[in-house]
């Protein structure tokens, strides 16, 4: 009623007005009629004044009254909500409820009660004037909006279980697309056709096995190549299982290959084809890590399971000479050339770099140094011998390679593929254009913007990666010294022909002798100082035993610790009962772990719970900020992790 009076008041004051005029011209007329008009327009004015006057109060009134009942406390209007409301008091207890709180809480008399029981450990305080927060109750599911009112704080939970659910059912559905690979079928193929026949066709009654457990689509691609799509929520009971499909194709054998397969799988994709697109990049992940494993990737991050099975060698070598032209074209388009490798550069390594580099200085005519940084560098035998035996210095130091680099600069990267492992990542992210040439299993964060991408974790060493490229390529100039250089990066990697030594390992090796590789030569690169054998001999008498896994430390601090490591985890090897041996050095700020296997136990996989990587038989890893003991610890939950999983 007052809001319609509050409308009368502007014709009020036309009225007003209007009188008022009227009255000043009667005036001329009749001073009587000027008196009426003139009281009438008085008393209009009088009565806009008293409606505004009471329209001003009221309004004042219900923003009081409205304030009470946000600001406040108000059970008779909180009482009427149709969802549970709780009022806290100071000291974080229940005092008042309403009724749907009792109902969809399931609480008799919370009266009392904290109320940081009924919001999932969360504190009150905490959490109160925040945008909301969910919590789950007997099954329920609510969102929880705590606001401060005076004294008290008033919660308001929001029952959205319906919707939820419908959300969790959601993602449960979607679409996850698993692209399967039989790794070595050429193995059987070689071996025999009947072989192959019979072991392609176990292969896929296990994976249709396989998708029939989950109600999932199955179809055979191409020879050897398999599509299954599941169900999101397919891939937890699979995790958890740890994909037992693995397993149950290695049981398929011969008498000399054990059948093995990589999974790329992709999660988190909204339709099939961008999660076929994912699954894809996880598989090429798979089988850049050496096969025999699933990898699931899920927003760009990835999750890997099995990797047992040693890499399968490939006996063709129509790849190398595809990649040993496009090596050959980045070259002639280049004005200089880099190589370099990684940090503390082994005998692979730089052995690698002085083969290459004898080619692209002498075959292609371009300049080219090898980028070594010769303080940290474990190779300093095979460099002095180098600069010993050649004309010209072929070396460079980090520093004034960053000097010289140009926007047609090619940098070649040997032995390794992780930027951050790089002897100077500067050099590296001033060049625009990049070869790599790596054996080691790919890691996650390996570069992704090379010109050429030579990967083959199946291959001994960088060393023997390059001599079959360098066959391909103008090996003329190829000398004595750098085939020295070459067999002793082979040597390094394959412990003297022992571990990873395949057909194509050897070739390789009567190659350099052809080409006047010196074995002795090579030999007596590998001697160390007394020195350094004496503190390799007391790691290897400080080590213990732990599951058949030797493991050392040392707390020394000299500059041939990392070699003496190195040394010590390949002699603790030699022990009767060692499948693997692990080496802890340096210091609380940073502390460096070397490991070594014969293969019996994928080293790569447990360094790789500590952060590193590497190779199945040769890995590493980083532990900062962590004391010995602590590391212990984690080495040894690491070992249990791998092996109790090798032994399902």
């Amino acid at each position: 009623m007052k809001k319609r009076l509050w409308t009368l008041g502007p014709w009020f004051l036309i009225f007003s007005a209007a009188m008022l005029a009227m009255s000043l011209i009667s005036a001329r007329y009749s001073a009587l009629l000027s008196y009426i008009e003139l009281g009438v327009s008085v008393v209009s004015i009088a009565v806009v004044f008293l409606i505004s006057l009471g329209f001003k109060k009221y309004i004042v009134n219900m923003v009081k009254i409205t304030a009470d009942k946000i600001g406040g406390f108000n059970s008779d209007f909180l009482d009427k909500y149709k969802y549970p409301v709780a009022a806290v008091g100071l000291e974080g207890d229940i005092f008042w409820c309403n009724a749907r709180f009792r109902k969809a809480l399931g609480s008799r008399s919370p009266e009392g009660d904290s109320i940081n029981a009924y919001l999932s450990g969360r504190d009150i305080f905490e959490v109160a004037d925040s945008d909301g927060f969910d919590i789950a109750i007997d099954g329920k599911e609510f969102t929880v909006y705590a606001l401060r009112a005076g004294d008290s704080i008033i919660c308001h939970f929001i029952d959205n279980t319906y919707y939820k659910d419908i959300v969790r059912e959601y993602h449960s559905s979607m679409p996850c697309v698993a692209l399967i690979t039989f790794d070595n079928a050429d193995d059987f193929v070689t071996s025999s056709e009947e072989y192959y026949s019979t072991v392609a066709i176990s292969v896929e009654a296990n994976l249709q096995r396989w998708s029939n457990d989950y109600n999932a689509m199955y179809k055979k691609i191409s020879n050897n190549r398999y599509m299954i799509i599941f169900r999101d929520s397919d891939i937890d009971k699979m995790i958890s299982n740890r994909f037992p499909i693995l397993k149950n194709i290695r049981s398929i054998s011969t008498t000399r290959h054990i059948a093995t397969i990589s999974v790329g799988l992709a999660r988190g994709c909204k339709t099939v084809r961008e999660s076929e697109l994912a699954a894809r990049k996880a598989l090429e992940m798979a089988l850049g890590r050496g096969g025999d494993q699933v990898v699931i990737i899920k927003d760009n991050n990835y999750e890997f399971f099995g990797g047992t099975a040693a890499a399968t060698e490939k006996v063709s070598k129509v790849r190398m000479r595809v990649i040993a032209n496009a090596i050959s074209r980045a070259v002639n388009d280049s004005d200089k050339i880099y190589i370099m490798g990684h940090r503390f550069s082994d005998l692979d390594c730089v052995g690698a770099a002085v083969g290459m580099q004898c080619i692209m200085e002498k075959s292609f005519k371009k300049y080219c140094k090898v980028v070594v940084n010769e303080e940290t560098s474990m190779a300093k035998q095979l460099i002095d011998y180098t600069r010993a035996k050649l004309e010209g210095d072929i070396f460079v130091s980090p520093e004034d390679a960053l000097k010289g680099v140009t926007a047609k600069t090619l940098l070649i990267i040997v032995d390794t593929h992780i930027k951050n492992s790089l002897e100077s990542v500067e050099l590296y992210d001033r060049s625009k254009r990049v070869v790599i040439i790596d054996h080691h299993r790919k890691s996650v964060n390996h570069i992704d913007n090379a010109l050429v991408f030579c990967h083959e974790p199946s291959a001994s060493s960088a060393s023997e990666m390059c001599t079959e490229i360098i066959s391909y390529l103008d090996d003329k100039p190829l000398g004595y010294i750098q085939a020295d250089a070459l067999l002793s990066g082979i040597m390094l990697d394959t412990k003297n022909f022992v571990l990873k030594t395949g057909v194509r390992t050897f070739e390789a090796a009567a190659y350099l002798r052809r080409r006047g590789a010196n074995t002795l030569t090579v030999k007596e690169m590998f001697s160390g100082s007394i020195d350094t054998y004496r503190e390799k001999v007391d790691i290897v008498v400080r080590s213990q035993v732990y599951r058949g896994c030797a493991i050392s430390s040392s707390d020394k601090i000299t500059d041939d610790i990392r070699l003496a490591s190195a040394q010590a985890a390949d002699e603790m090897l030699t022990l009767q009962g060692i499948v693997a041996s692990f080496v802890i050095f340096g210091d609380s700020k940073k502390l460096n772990i070397s490991a070594r296997s014969y293969g019996r136990v994928n080293v790569q996989l447990v360094m790789e719970k500590l952060g590193g990587g590497g190779h199945r038989t040769m890995a590493a890893a980083q532990l900062y900020n962590t004391p010995v003991e602590s590391a212990f610890e984690k080495l040894k939950l690491a070992i249990d992790d791998v092996l109790d999983y090798s032994d399902e």
